[in-house]
């Protein structure tokens, strides 16, 4: 589990909502949800899906997430944040540095030994960005999430 919540740690999902939820009818609005881990990563099994549960029960069901694991939506890892961009996809989950040099002010969190808890890294992370870093992560909001 202590390698999960070093993977957790550093990394950043990316939401882009459409006005389709701002404009939900009775149908539930289908959240497409993009990562590059396969099903049966403890990502995807312990972390999204209950994650996408509690979004479908906290909506009575009017919002739901459609998962697409092991980039099913094509591309590459290093893609999915223009995937959220251009609304490929609602929610992607990445880590920044699979993206080399697009992250140049975040990336130092991602050095080794610099965080031993999911909880304050992730906290630290968040921080840093929101003072420092806005402008790498333009037309998307972020979630920070941690494995505590």
């Amino acid at each position: 589990m202590k390698q999960l919540k070093v993977l957790i740690m550093f990394t950043v999902a990316a939401i882009v909502f459409g006005s389709a939820l701002a404009n939900a009818a009775s149908e539930p609005v289908i959240i497409k949800v993009a990562h590059f881990v396969p099903p049966s990563h403890n990502f995807h099994k312990l972390i999204l899906l209950p994650w996408c549960d509690k979004i479908r029960k906290e909506s009575d069901g009017k919002l739901k997430c459609q998962i697409y694991p092991s980039m099913q939506l094509g591309g590459t890892p290093s893609q999915l944040m223009d995937q959220a961009r251009d609304g490929v996809a609602d929610i992607i989950w990445t880590i920044p540095t699979y993206q080399a040099g697009r992250f140049t002010k975040s990336e130092v969190f991602e050095l080794p030994f610099m965080i031993n808890r999911a909880d304050k890294g992730s906290q630290a992370l968040w921080d840093f960005i929101q003072k420092n870093a806005l402008d790498e992560f333009k037309g998307v909001k972020l979630i920070i999430t941690s494995c505590t």
